[in-house]
């Protein structure tokens, strides 16, 4: 038994027709317009399916940051990267130039005091 991702309605309702499956998470972006249904069928497979549009994660240190922000993004979701290491290292124009990166997929780079729940861990290197 798992829980399993998916990128589309098409393959969510795969998914819930497999065997094995605990919970679906939907991973695409208008997974909140099929969240209910989806939910509904599920349940009756005894699989609990969630949205969610973002995800927080701790970034560990510099070099987990620039190489997270240079990988190709496996999810729709916003990310806010919550920087566990000192923002200081980072000169302004490294900054300004991770900030512009993570804007462009749709992330944002805050202070790591800020986060709350982790989702995710970009270790430190």
């Amino acid at each position: 038994m798992s829980n399993v991702r998916a990128g589309s309605k098409a393959e969510a309702l795969r998914l819930l027709a497999a065997e094995g499956v605990l919970g679906l998470e939907l991973d695409y972006e208008t997974g909140w317009q099929d969240a209910v249904e989806l939910g509904r069928l599920g349940e009756k497979r005894g699989i609990k399916v969630q949205y969610r549009g973002q995800e927080s994660i701790a970034v560990r240190s510099r070099e987990a940051l620039i190489e997270g922000l240079t990988k190709v993004k496996a999810t729709f979701r916003q990310r806010n990267l919550y920087c566990q290491f000192d923002l200081g290292t980072l000169t302004d124009h490294e900054l300004l130039d991770l900030e512009a990166r993570a804007t462009r997929l749709g992330d944002y780079i805050l202070a790591g005091h800020l986060l709350r729940d982790v989702d995710c861990v970009w270790p430190a290197e």
